[in-house]
């Protein structure tokens, strides 16, 4: 899946003369937790979060007059405290790149860049909605998940038991352990259907196969 086909495609955005008070008010009012920075022409020059804010923001201690400190917060501009390395991805990347950039930077959004213009964002909420798309979660069912030989052929047994109950199957995902290469994890999301039905389809996986688990979602 794309990123362009999943990203916040009107992108809230900061400039480098921005008062880092109206930068908070941004976030506050679109509840975001960062603000790609860009020059005049759209083009990406950093990004500022909300514990950049706080951090540069005076302390609930300070001795400074309201009017005092709405003058200070006004005169700090987020080119002062903007983060200029970000990490970015572009339209036409995957969403699954997406993911492992954010875990592996531990950021919950990233701007999306394309010829140096900011022309979306993509946060955490847009992964879990790709998760839920990907595996047909949101219309329930059962998952299966099923410890299979790392061998042409393993999966299409289960399948065919699955057919042999005329069950429709919603998603397919496969997991492959470095530590155990001779062998797979593959969980399966079926229709919603019955109890009676569902646990004949049960007795007859765990028959003919290695089920880890099952899990039914009333969602």
């Amino acid at each position: 899946m794309l990123i362009k086909d999943w990203m916040s495609k009107s992108p809230v955005t900061a400039k480098p003369a921005t008062s880092i008070m109206k930068a908070a008010k941004l976030m506050k009012e679109n509840g975001f937790g960062r603000l790609p920075v860009v020059d005049d022409d759209g083009n990406l020059v950093g990004i500022v979060s909300d514990r950049d804010i706080k951090e540069a923001s005076p302390s609930k201690a300070t001795t400074l007059d309201m009017h005092e400190l709405y003058y200070l917060l006004s005169e700090i501009k987020v080119a002062d405290i903007m983060t200029k390395t970000v990490i970015f991805v572009g339209p036409n990347d995957t969403v699954e790149k997406a993911a492992v950039l954010m875990l592996r930077h531990n950021v919950g959004g990233m701007p999306v860049v394309d010829e140096g213009k900011v022309v979306g964002v993509i946060t955490d909420s847009d992964i879990f909605k790709v998760l839920v798309n990907i595996t047909g979660a949101m219309s329930g069912g059962l998952q299966f998940a099923f410890e299979l030989p790392n061998v042409s052929g393993s999966l299409k047994t289960v399948l065919d038991d699955l057919k042999a109950h005329d069950v429709r199957i919603l998603s397919v995902l496969t997991n492959y352990d470095d530590a155990r290469p001779e062998t797979r994890t593959v969980s399966i999301r079926v229709q919603p259907m019955d109890d009676d039905r569902a646990q004949a389809v049960i007795e007859r996986l765990k028959a003919h196969h290695n089920l880890l688990y099952w899990a039914k979602d009333n969602i």
